[in-house]
């Protein structure tokens, strides 16, 4: 269970990664905002600032995963968990916010943010099932 917690964080790791890269660096990009995101090419400078900010929080939680999973793999097994525990923790809660803006159709038509708040919660809740099974 151990290993499927690590394994389980360090794909949510990669989803937090891949969307900093996407909101903060290639955010301008067309088969970014208006594809990925769904957002018009006339409304990127009014949301810009918004998905650069985004962008750092999955930077922070991604690392934050790694981090964990490095720690805990090098044998700080108190300091990984808690990294882990708590990222994951994070991760799925901002998924489970993103599900339920979805839900209310905030920004776009209900049902367009799903996959992204799948990607978003499913890693990080394996990862905790996972640490709770340990």
């Amino acid at each position: 269970m151990i290993v499927l917690a690590q394994v389980a964080a360090l794909v949510g790791a990669a989803v937090h990664l891949l969307a900093f890269v996407w909101e903060t660096l290639l955010f301008r990009r067309p088969s970014i905002h208006e594809d990925l995101f769904r957002i018009p090419t006339g409304d990127v400078a009014a949301v810009r600032m918004w998905a650069f900010n985004v962008g750092f929080y999955n930077l922070f939680l991604g690392t934050g995963a790694l981090m964990g999973v490095a720690l805990w793999r090098a044998g700080e097994d108190t300091v990984g968990r808690a990294l882990v525990l708590y990222t994951c923790s994070f991760m799925l809660l901002a998924g489970i916010a993103l599900f339920v803006s979805d839900r209310m159709a905030m920004s776009r038509p209900r049902g367009a943010g799903l996959g992204g708040a799948a990607a978003q919660c499913t890693p990080p809740a394996i990862a905790l099932i996972a640490l709770a099974a340990a």
